[in-house]
């Protein structure tokens, strides 16, 4: 990989249909403007219609050949998800990236409408359900790649099947590990389904290292901080940037800053922990989040995997499981 990629080298994306969540600030603001600079038709899903058409007036005024739209998202809201899926089947039969980069980091306790937990509910649950929704036009595109913004906090993370909606115990650093772990399994998880499908499509996750973004706004000491260690939105885009255009860029791969502990720099493939590759508790996973956000994914008419076939044997005792992962 070279080790000084920049949204300069993106392959041409004319003709490709993208969609970036949170598009409206932060990484994904700047992964949106700069596929709209490769000629990538660009819908910015936001939860803030004002806040989304700002920054679609933002691209345009730089690029006024761009072809950016704003489509209304609330991951918290698994109705939002299922009406924004609606809508965009109905005016479009492909899709070649579904950045899935929006989030909520260290938030106090929220309770969603569906009465999940709001860190859970959004980073992990909100972009399974929009990846399910959307599966039969990213199948269908040849090549078509899932990009999951993940953190370098997975490693703190813990999967509690039986604390999902967090009624237990909530801890907000804990949560938010755990949403980010499990955007690393259904990454990972996604890519086996994918292969055992037999489609081109590519599940793929990136992490942005330490960027000052707006993503910090419940967290006062890493604000603080941002002036010495974070670096800027644009640079913390590379690696979403990367896993969704480079060509060498391989399915099940995980891209984050090359700098030292992966806080800063420029993209390259990067590991992440043992939790993260268990492939029993990906399984697990999948099947309580297909349960919980009323979703099914279907790969067409391939034959199913033995990760869906094992994960449907035990879908009974996932009812009742108690047990951290």
């Amino acid at each position: 990989m070279n080790k000084r990629w920049t949204s300069d080298d993106i392959v041409d994306q004319t003709g490709n249909v993208a969609i970036v969540t949170g598009g409206n600030s932060g990484i994904g603001f700047e992964t949106a403007r700069a596929l709209a600079r490769k000629g990538a038709e660009v819908i910015l899903a936001c939860r803030d219609d004002v806040k989304g058409d700002a920054a679609r007036v933002r691209i345009v005024g730089e690029l006024p050949s761009a072809n950016v739209t704003v489509e209304r998202l609330d991951l918290s809201s698994l109705a939002s998800v299922k009406a924004f899926a609606e809508r965009f089947r109905e005016t479009h039969d492909r899709l070649d990236l579904l950045i899935n980069n929006a989030g909520v980091m260290a938030t106090p306790f929220v309770r969603t409408e569906d009465g999940f937990e709001l860190q859970f509910a959004t980073n992990h649950l909100g972009h399974f359900a929009l990846t399910a929704e959307l599966l039969e036009r990213l199948v269908a595109t040849p090549g078509s790649r899932v990009v999951n913004v993940s953190s370098i906090a997975h490693r703190i993370g813990r999967i509690r099947l039986d604390n999902l909606r967090g009624e237990k115990r909530y801890r907000r650093w804990l949560a938010y590990g755990q949403s980010k772990l499990a955007n690393l399994l259904f990454t990972y998880e996604l890519q086996r389904r994918f292969e055992a499908a037999g489609v081109s499509s590519r599940a793929l996750a990136a992490h942005p290292g330490w960027t000052a973004t707006n993503l910090q706004a419940d967290v006062g000491i890493a604000r603080a901080m941002n002036p010495l260690m974070a670096q800027s939105a644009e640079m913390g885009a590379l690696p979403t940037l990367y896993a969704a255009t480079a060509p060498e860029a391989q399915g099940g791969d995980y891209i984050g800053p090359g700098g030292l502990f992966e806080w800063r720099g420029h993209p390259k493939k990067v590991g992440s922990n043992r939790r993260s590759h268990d492939r029993e508790s990906a399984e697990r996973l999948w099947t309580e989040s297909e349960k919980l956000a009323d979703v099914t994914f279907r790969f067409g008419n391939a034959a199913p995997s033995a990760s869906i076939n094992s994960a449907a044997k035990s879908a009974a005792a996932l009812s009742t499981a108690s047990a951290a992962l």
